[in-house]
């Protein structure tokens, strides 16, 4: 595995590898690798020739300072598991790369998809500063196929957009959320859980278990699911920041569950903000 920290670096690496007829895969990531980091990086050695990784933290889509500091780095440790995960080249620009002086430039999607869910709760800043990154880092390496976790099922369809308003030559693929033995999604912020907050966590994946299980019950009323959902936060103390029933491709809020939906919940369980979120398949009118 090589490791550049230049535009003009992997710019090269890459150019030599598509001229000798290979395919790029490219799997953004702001380091603190977990399985589902490094599920994404099998699923792009099995798609491309090539596996590129990004690692950067990314200062403009944190709306607190708190968070970007505490944002765990150790790229000594994500490089090795990069590598054992099949990464070809690792990307690991520093903030003066990404954004020299004088940068000015923010790419914005505009509407629903970035103004709900997260967008209301983070601020519209954060989209703009994961839509800026991300062009950057597609310009930069421009793969083939680019890679991002269904766990950010919000932040993928906002990509998945961002791609086909911009004609980008990229195809997006968007790998399972992975999750830990009890449930719960990994996430590089969970390193920073511990004792009582820890198990408070799986109240997250519990709730969402609690509104698929209503739906395969027969349940179709939104609301209804929702507030299975919500009862299970409440037996693990944990107050949500939002729980929403949501179409899984507009994010517009559901009444009725009749073909497919989205249950997204966002939560603070002590220090720690965490996200998850489930798909839930159903035929029309039909069970789940």
């Amino acid at each position: 595995m090589r490791t550049v920290r230049t535009v003009a670096e992997v710019r090269e690496l890459v150019r030599a590898e598509r001229a000798a007829g290979r395919s790029i895969g490219l799997v953004p990531t702001m380091g603190a690798l977990h399985d589902g980091h490094l599920s994404l990086l099998r699923q792009a050695g099995a798609a491309c020739d090539v596996v590129v990784m990004s690692l950067f933290v990314n200062p403009t889509q944190f709306n607190e300072g708190a968070d970007l500091d505490a944002y765990p780095r150790d790229e000594a440790a994500d490089a090795q598991a990069a590598r054992s995960a099949g990464c070809a080249i690792l990307f690991a620009p520093d903030v003066k790369e990404v954004y020299p002086d004088g940068f000015c430039t923010t790419v914005e999607v505009a509407g629903p998809l970035t103004s709900t869910l997260e967008g209301a709760h983070r601020g519209p800043s954060h989209f703009h500063g994961v839509t800026t990154v991300v062009t950057k880092l597609l310009n930069m390496v421009q793969p083939d196929v680019a890679f991002f976790g269904q766990k950010d099922a919000q932040q993928a369809l906002v990509i998945r957009r961002l791609v086909r308003d911009l004609d980008m030559p990229v195809r997006i693929v968007v790998g399972d959320t992975v999750r830990e033995p009890d449930g719960l999604a990994r996430s590089s912020r969970n390193v920073r859980l511990s004792g009582e907050d820890r198990a408070r966590a799986t109240g997250l994946s519990r709730a969402l278990r609690a509104a698929e299980q209503a739906v395969v019950a027969g349940e179709r009323d939104a609301d209804a699911v929702a507030a299975a959902a919500r009862a299970t936060l409440t037996d693990f103390a944990v107050d949500p920041e939002y729980l929403a029933v949501v179409d899984p491709e507009t994010l517009a809020p559901r009444t009725e569950i009749d073909g497919d939906v989205l249950v997204a919940v966002a939560a603070r369980v002590g220090a720690v903000r965490l996200i998850d979120n489930v798909l839930i398949t159903t035929t029309p009118n039909g069970r789940g």
